[in-house]
């Protein structure tokens, strides 16, 4: 079966609850998602779900070329950037898509869909 990651575009910096504007809608809207998750996990298609920390905790490693620079903060500076994903085994494109969309609708967030496998 294919696996699909599902990323979540959103705010590059953190926000006050999470860019929801206040907690009451955070609390409703991870509730929400939470119960998605479990739907995904009861069918057997869940394989991973996590949120990431902003894009300001992140670390660049570049070993390109004879020297190893590292360096902190994103790769490149950008108003959005991934806020979490979904790693799904579904059985193609078009399950990806239905279940991409109600998840946008779900935390109101674009998301991106990339086939996982053997690079």
């Amino acid at each position: 079966m294919p696996r699909y990651a599902i990323l979540v575009w959103g705010p590059s910096e953190s926000r006050p609850h999470g860019g929801y504007g206040d907690e009451q809608t955070m609390r409703d809207t991870l509730a929400a998602i939470g119960a998605f998750n479990e739907r995904l996990r009861e069918a057997g298609s869940l394989v991973l779900v996590e949120g990431l920390a902003g894009a300001e905790a992140s670390t660049v490693v570049d070993a390109r070329g004879p020297d190893v620079l590292i360096s902190d903060g994103p790769y490149v500076e950008s108003k959005e950037g991934v806020n979490g994903l979904w790693v799904v085994d579904l059985a193609d494109l078009d399950e990806a898509l239905a279940l991409a969309t109600e998840a946008s609708r779900l935390c109101d967030r674009p998301l991106e869909i990339r086939p996982v496998g053997r690079l």
